[in-house]
């Protein structure tokens, strides 16, 4: 009873592999500039190239979506309190299957709740994390219910309406969100997203555990990064996560005029703290 993960393999190399988690509700092609700025500029660096992954979680892209069963079982109010476990031990298997012990792991937004729990789960699995807005704390119940909610009207209907949100700006997002080209392609990504995948994930999300007593625990490097103009985590919410490490060592990154979805707004800013943290442990 364990969860598939469809792997993209950017690229092959030597060294100890760095995967990318995308965020909801897209899948691993957020990564692409990021990671094709990642390879290039530690090739302008000297540095051999490392292996550079971007699995896409359960029911994103091409990520089979789990049976109830496989993901651990509902709670009473349609949620997944083993989802997001059951998930980190998937990811964590598809590293020892290609033969590798630890990983570097980056995650944006939900991504960064998967790293977490992996390093709640299998310490031992972390060679260093990189958290991209994103947050350690649970959902309120309010959010909690909102998510199931969304949930069910996309099994129901086939909807991608309840999320589509994300491909909608505010006169206070950043420049690159306010966008066309920005809004053309999230919408696309989020209509090519299977609805029942988009449900998964919102149920799992929604059933996760609180994961700031993980902070203090790491030990590995750390890097933190984010857009200043991200609506959900913005410096004041990352900062306070970077603060609570106190047993390792952190750099933390503020990406200018950037909302949300900072590895794809400043694929470059993001690959030059990614390398950076790279190179604290290749």
């Amino acid at each position: 009873m364990t969860i598939e993960l469809h792997n993209n393999v950017y690229y092959e190399g030597e060294g100890i592999p760095v995967v990318l988690v995308h965020g909801f509700p897209v899948d691993h092609r957020m990564w692409n500039e990021c990671a094709d700025a990642l390879k290039t500029t530690a090739a302008e660096h000297g540095m051999k190239q490392f292996p550079i992954w971007a699995p896409d979680m359960p029911g994103a892209g091409e990520g089979p979506i789990p049976s109830d069963e496989n993901s651990g079982g509902k709670d009473t109010d349609g949620a997944f309190p083993n989802g997001l476990d059951r998930m980190a031990d998937a990811y964590v298997d598809l590293l020892h299957a290609a033969g590798y012990d630890k990983a570097i792991w980056v995650g944006l937004s939900m991504g960064g709740y998967l790293i977490l729990d992996i390093q709640r789960l299998h310490p031992e699995a972390v060679a260093a994390l990189a958290l991209c807005d994103t947050k350690a704390a649970a959902d309120s119940e309010k959010m909690r219910a909102k998510r199931i909610t969304i949930a069910k009207e996309c099994e129901s209907t086939g909807t991608h309406e309840p999320v589509m949100g994300f491909a909608a700006a505010t006169p206070e997002d950043s420049t690159i969100k306010q966008s066309d080209a920005y809004r053309e392609q999230f919408t696309a990504w989020i209509n090519e997203q299977p609805a029942e995948g988009i449900a998964w994930r919102e149920r799992m999300a929604a059933g996760r555990p609180d994961l700031n007593d993980v902070l203090s625990t790491i030990t590995a490097p750390v890097a933190v990064i984010c857009g200043d103009k991200d609506p959900s985590s913005p410096p004041s919410v990352m900062a306070p996560i970077a603060d609570a490490m106190t047993a390792t060592s952190t750099d933390m990154t503020v990406v200018f005029d950037c909302g949300h979805f900072s590895a794809y707004e400043h694929p470059q800013a993001v690959a030059d703290a990614l390398l950076a943290l790279v190179r604290r442990v290749q």
